[in-house]
């Protein structure tokens, strides 16, 4: 069928809505967890630290199985990747609803579902590319684009709001009732076959799902005080090392690769990836310590703290919509300029942590700080795929969302395991320095804190001493105040360290050539 036939047949409307209705389910569905933190905490009498794993868990999962995703996806057909990606999602929102343990969250949520979202994500770019042509294409991919970034902006405050005025589980049993929606219209779909090489290279696939999996894994192993971290850690990196050497032998031999190598002969898909990575930590570990602060420490309830969220999501969204229609600078300069943007607004957030009573101290800094992740998000995709060939555009938009995935969850899990060290060394210190704590009481919390350090509210903790004497409960609450921030200040350096790399990185970007818009990178907004 020629473009021309595409264009002038009737437009599917219902397959373009039902395609935007899974992706704002996708994208949403984070967010609801995010500002949801302590309201899961205490209905399934688990840890913050646990959630924040299971979140960092999640996309860690759809980081190291979406390459394997494409290809599965390829081998059983697109359409069927695409129903299971749903199914898993499905299975993931509805274990949300009757969850009654952090192990229901990790298995079906973090896991299942995260599985789901790598069949999901490129099953549904084959699937535009093939029932839709043309202007029509164009328009299916404009609509799921702007589907995914109303999610991000309006996503904190509809979970805030669902959260705090009815359960954290309805909003996750609104997420089943859309996918069964979508799932309900499978029928409109068009099986789009694949014609490629089915060889799979399965050595690949597994260091890829060590190499991302290890590292990420050791540093949740390390937040929850468990052993074997460097071991852990050692054999990611060792196996992401080994991945690199395999693919480079395997394609010299000229035998199929989980991904072409070649890709990265690019210089500028080498940065623009990279700049994908950087800014997805940066985002990552913002997005784990803003909703700890406000949940744990000014104690807000999910619609207060999406409330205090939605300036840095919802000027990240106008930002990246009126510069991905009319800036005219270069690609390099903008994203250069989003870095820093980044920067500045999280590192003014580290002074006023002390010294902030409400969420309106956070205005300014989020909404800085959103503008330059909305210059960012404007332009990096499309910098990222722009030298790559229309032949081998999907394939390349894998790896930038693999790349972005794995960014994310390595975000959550740093900042969350550097805040608990933080937090566990200067509560330490600080009872050890204490003259109203007794030498006993000083080990106590020792012991307490090197099993299991986490960050609690003033509530929470008061509780806990209703034993204890007047002087000890003050002192107690006194030592946690002061601890719990710094162990926030400190784990913003995670997006602050991640930010300025973005920088020098865009310094880089600036010596290479700009990027010519390809007519293929309409289509690849879904990672």
């Amino acid at each position: 069928m020629s473009a021309d036939k595409g264009a002038s047949a009737p437009f599917n409307g219902r397959l373009a809505i039902l395609l935007a209705m899974a992706m704002f389910v996708l994208v949403v569905d984070t967010s609801l967890m995010n500002v949801s933190i302590s309201a899961v905490v205490r209905d399934l009498d688990t840890t913050v630290s646990g959630v924040q794993g299971a979140i960092a868990l999640e996309a860690l999962v759809s980081a190291a199985f979406i390459l394997i995703g494409g290809k599965t996806g390829d081998l059983i057909g697109r359409k069927l990747a695409y129903v299971l990606g749903l199914l898993g999602y499905a299975i993931g929102a509805i274990a949300m609803v009757f969850a009654q343990d952090l192990a229901a969250i990790i298995i079906f949520w973090a896991i299942i579902g995260g599985i789901g979202a790598s069949l999901l994500l490129p099953a549904m770019q084959s699937l535009i590319h093939g029932n839709f042509e043309g202007a029509q294409q164009k328009r299916v991919y404009a609509l799921v684009g702007a589907s995914a970034a109303i999610a991000a902006a309006v996503g904190p405050l509809l979970g805030g709001f669902i959260t705090t005025f009815l359960s954290w589980r309805v909003g996750f049993a609104l997420e089943a009732v859309i996918i069964a929606v979508v799932l309900a219209g499978i029928g409109l779909v068009k099986d789009v076959p694949y014609h490629g090489d089915r060889s799979i290279d399965f050595v690949g696939a597994l260091l890829s799902i060590v190499g991302m999996g290890g590292v990420v894994t050791g540093i949740l192993v390390w937040q929850e005080g468990g052993g074997y971290v460097g071991l852990i850690i050692g054999i990611g990196v060792l196996a992401l090392g080994l991945f690199v050497f395999w693919l480079r032998s395997r394609k010299r031999r000229g035998k199929p690769t989980l991904l072409d190598p070649a890709l990265f002969d690019s210089k500028m898909f080498r940065s623009g990836a990279s700049g994908q990575l950087l800014q997805q930590i940066t985002l990552g570990g913002t997005m784990i310590v803003l909703p700890i602060y406000l949940q744990m420490v000014f104690e807000y309830n999910a619609l207060q703290a999406g409330l205090s969220i939605a300036p840095l999501s919802l000027s990240m969204f106008a930002v990246a919509l009126l510069a991905g229609r009319g800036l005219k600078r270069r690609p390099a300069n903008i994203i250069l300029w989003g870095f820093v943007l980044v920067v500045a607004g999280i590192a003014i957030l580290v002074p006023i942590v002390p010294i902030a009573d409400s969420g309106w101290y956070l205005l300014v800094p989020l909404i800085i700080a959103g503008c330059g992740l909305g210059l960012l998000v404007s332009q990096l995709n499309n910098y990222t795929l722009s030298p790559i060939s229309d032949e081998r555009v999907s394939e390349a938009a894998g790896v930038n969302s693999a790349a972005g995935s794995f960014g994310l969850s390595f975000g959550l899990a740093f900042a969350g395991a550097i805040m608990l060290a933080t937090l566990a060394f200067t509560f330490t210190a600080s009872a050890d320095a204490s003259n109203v704590l007794s030498p006993e009481q000083q080990q106590q919390v020792s012991t307490v804190l090197e099993e299991d350090a986490e960050i609690m509210s003033n509530t929470g903790l008061e509780e806990l001493l209703v034993d204890e004497t007047p002087e000890v409960q003050a002192e107690v609450i006194r030592i946690n105040t002061d601890s719990r921030i710094i162990a926030l200040q400190v784990a913003l350096f995670v997006p602050i360290l991640a930010g300025l790399l973005g920088v020098l990185n865009a310094f880089r970007m600036r010596r290479l050539p700009d990027p010519k818009p390809s007519a293929a990178t309409e289509g690849t907004m879904l990672g």
